[in-house]
This record gives C-alpha cells, structure tokens and sequence, in this order.
C-alpha cells in the first residue's frame, strides 16, 4: 500500500484537510504542516500494513516510539500526534470508522518554558534609535524611506502586540482610517479590534506620507514590498530588528518581532491589565494560552503584598 497521495488512504487525509480548510479557515501554513505530519504518520503505518481505518491505539504508541528514534523534539511529537488526533475525530465523524484511537493515548508533556522579555527601557531604547534613524536628514531617499518603515513597524507592533505575519500583511488603510484602532483578521480568519496609541498611529501615518512620495502611494498593502506577497515579508522585518538591536546596543539573540509581542502583553500585566483583556488584544482562542504570562500576576502580587501589608515589613 502507498502511503503517499494516490494510495488508497490518502482520500481520506485530504477530505480531512478540505474541511480544515473551508470549515476552520486552517492557513496554508498550518495546512502545509498537517499535510507533512500526515504523510509521516501514513508512511509508518504503510510499513506495518496498516490503514488508517485499522491502526488501533497500539499502533499509534509504535508510532510515537518511532519520532522518538528518530529525535523528534517534545514539542514537534506533541504537534504531530495533535493532528493525528483531529483526523481520526474527523474519521469518527465521518463514520469511516467507530473508534478514535488517540483517545486513550496521553500526549508527551512539554515543558512550559516562559518567554523571553524585553524590558521597558530595552524597548524604550530600540523604539528611541529607530525614531532617531527615521528623523534623520541625511540619509538616502531609500535608506530614509526603509529607516521610516522600521520606525512605524516598532510602534505599531509594541503598540498592539500583533502577530508578525498580522503586522507586514497590514493593508495601507490602517494608517488612513481616523479611528484609533486597527481591525486585525488573525488566525482561522477570526477578527478583532486591536486599540492604538497616539504615537503609533501617527508613526503609520507619517509612513504613509513618505512612501507616497517615493511612488507607493497605490499600494494596498501598508509595508509594500517587491515580492510574492506584495509586501514586507516576517523575516525582512526580522532581519531588520536584528540591526536595530545591535545599533542599540541590545544583544540581537535577545530581540525578535515575536519577543517584542511578548513584551506587549507582559507589559500590560505588570501595569494591571486583566489577563482575560491581554488574551483578546493577543487574540488567543483559549484563556489557556494567556497564562503563560502569569508568572508577570505573580510578580506584581508580591510586591503589592510587599508593599502594602501591614505585616510585610514586620521583623
């Protein structure tokens, strides 16, 4: 039995990534990752001469012992059994078969390692520099221009705590609208309201200006850029921010556009956010995804405790 398209399962992983698709608004990215996981996943059982109609739970513990052979980390496991888990439950539904065999199957622990965080003078100083660079008269038209760029993308994102992808994909009209927020589609096409600050909006704003000046005025996208996308890719701005770091005398290892989302929410909850108004802004389906964050609470509760109980000073 082939256990790549064309064999006489494989119609049954890609009615499954249709409905992840059409149903779930799944991205291409997280289509594309499932594709791979699920070739895996079919290429073993094809070795044992199992479909996937018959692999029961045993064969899918062979399966798990077999990533961890070949070196699969924790997290990587964890994802690829998370998808192995949704196409049996789609089989179930689909009646292809009665039983879901992940059902009985405890998923590898991961280690919940807390995110690397910039403090406020640290973003202070990079959003400092990239202003710097951005007022700066003597510059290039085109050096100028990118220097401009980077400054709006640090407001913007620090501001709102956008996802990477989120922020280059902006369309031109974020910076037009008069109101003060941005209307963001996040993942699995969901839609939030993301408030904005004063300076980032007119950092966008002042952007907006300048590329049309250069001749980019008709370009839907806010960040445009000569590629596919039709504008800044993640790891431009990445590369980018590794720059600015440096020019700013922060180590570049430290500094990522998803470190800097991090910074956003942490931020927030140390100054009294509620955790349940971070996962919005963040745009978490779930609450639990949030409180990775809450060892930020946890600070801030002992040092109100420290601060304001009669007893805490006491000795």
């Amino acid at each position: 039995m082939s256990a790549r398209p064309g064999g006489r399962d494989w119609y049954r992983v890609e009615a499954f990534l249709e409905m992840m698709s059409a149903e779930r608004g799944a991205a291409a990215n997280t289509l594309a990752s499932y594709r791979r996981d699920l070739e895996d996943y079919a290429a073993f059982l094809a070795g044992r001469g199992v479909g996937l109609a018959e692999a029961d739970a045993d064969t899918v513990r062979a399966w798990l012992a077999d990533l961890a052979r070949r070196g699969f980390a924790t997290s990587s496991t964890a994802r690829r059994l998370s998808a192995i888990r949704q196409l049996h439950q789609f089989m179930v539904s689909e009646q292809a078969r009665s039983d879901d065999p992940t059902a009985v199957i405890a998923g590898p622990r991961k280690a919940r390692r807390l995110p690397r965080v910039l403090s406020v003078a640290e973003v202070d100083a990079l959003i400092g520099r990239a202003e710097t660079e951005a007022r700066r008269a003597d510059l290039a038209p085109s050096v100028g221009l990118r220097a401009q760029r980077l400054y709006a993308l640090m407001e913007l994102i620090y501001a709102s705590g956008l996802r990477v992808s989120e922020l280059v994909a902006l369309p031109a009209s974020a910076a037009r609208q008069k109101q003060k927020f941005l209307l963001v589609r996040g993942k699995g096409g969901h839609e939030r309201m993301v408030p904005l600050t004063e300076r980032a909006h007119r950092a966008a704003c002042d952007y907006l200006d300048a590329r049309a000046k250069a001749g980019l005025a008709d370009s839907r996208w806010l960040f445009p850029a000569g590629g596919d996308s039709g504008h800044l890719t993640r790891q431009e701005f990445a590369r980018e921010l590794k720059g600015l770091a440096a020019a700013a005398g922060i180590a570049s290892a430290r500094v990522s556009p998803h470190v800097l989302r991090h910074a956003f929410a942490s931020h927030l909850l140390a100054n009294g956010a509620d955790l349940r108004v971070v996962q919005q802004l963040l745009g978490h389906a779930d609450i639990s995804t949030t409180q990775i964050y809450t060892h930020v609470l946890e600070e801030r509760l002992r040092a109100l405790v420290a601060e304001h109980h009669p007893l805490a000073k006491a000795g």
